[in-house]
């Protein structure tokens, strides 16, 4: 029987120093085969929002799409646990509303949820999930739900008192009662100076190679999604090629009368 991941497990693994990995899924089939490869994590990410749905920013998702897929991925895993990014404003307007729609996601087969930001509101969020049995990780540095605040897609903690007040948001979703917090585009030396000082495990997503564990959206380490390429993320693969060939040729053979052949008709 394979072992599920469970946030024991990710604790233990950031108490034997030893490193994880987390990688999005959306769909059931991409979940199965990210889970048989081992991957302690899968994420339904709301970057979904762009990769698969085509929207410009992640603000555009639901709770009722992000449902639809966290249903789907968790069909698909094993081994992996599964955590769904809670979308822009499922989680804001009041706590009693919170807990319901991160509820959802646990109901369809979610192992946990992730919040972005930090605030009092926040942070009584995540008391109240956790004193549910919902599960929370947590979301600092640069916060995708927060793009229009921050000013667009910048590094965060780039200074001693930025990563200083960092580690101070850190160590507030820790005492809340995260069981792991996301470190998104931080420099190296500040995530690796805030991961030191953390008890809970630390992700980085382009925040250097000193974080307990790395994720990356699956699309990009697989070559799929091409509008644009993170610095930090790496190309694994040439999923675009391969389904542009696989279509054209598809295309040229029923064009041809080359498909179906004699075998693939009764």
């Amino acid at each position: 029987m394979v072992k599920k991941v469970t946030v024991n497990t990710i604790q233990k693994y950031k108490d034997n120093q030893e490193k994880f990995s987390v990688l999005t899924a959306y769909d059931y089939s991409t979940a199965k085969y990210v889970d048989e490869a081992g991957i302690d994590i899968i994420l339904i990410g709301d970057s979904l929002a762009m990769v698969a749905l085509g929207y410009e920013t992640t603000h555009c998702v639901g709770v009722e799409e992000m449902e639809i897929f966290t249903r789907a991925v968790a069909k698909g895993c094993s081994h992996a646990m599964v955590v769904t990014d809670m979308p822009f404003l499922s989680y804001h307007t009041d706590i009693t509303s919170a807990v319901s729609n991160c509820g959802r996601m646990i109901k369809v087969g979610a192992n946990a949820v992730k919040i972005e930001g930090f605030s009092g509101y926040i942070l009584e969020v995540i008391r109240r999930l956790t004193e549910t049995g919902i599960p929370v990780m947590g979301h600092l540095g640069f916060t995708p739900q927060f793009l229009n605040t921050l000013g667009g897609y910048k590094i965060q903690g780039k200074t001693p008192e930025a990563a200083e007040e960092i580690l101070k948001q850190a160590k507030a979703l820790e005492e809340a009662g995260v069981f792991s917090i996301v470190l998104e585009m931080i420099p190296q030396e500040s995530a690796k100076y805030i991961t030191e000082n953390l008890i809970v495990p630390t992700i980085s997503c382009g925040a250097g190679k000193y974080c307990d564990a790395q994720v990356l959206v699956s699309d990009d380490v697989f070559g799929k999604f091409s509008d644009f390429k993170p610095k930090f993320a790496r190309k694994y693969g040439d999923m675009k090629s391969l389904i542009l060939n696989c279509a054209k040729q598809f295309n040229d053979d029923v064009k041809s009368g080359k498909f179906p052949s004699e075998e693939e008709i009764f």
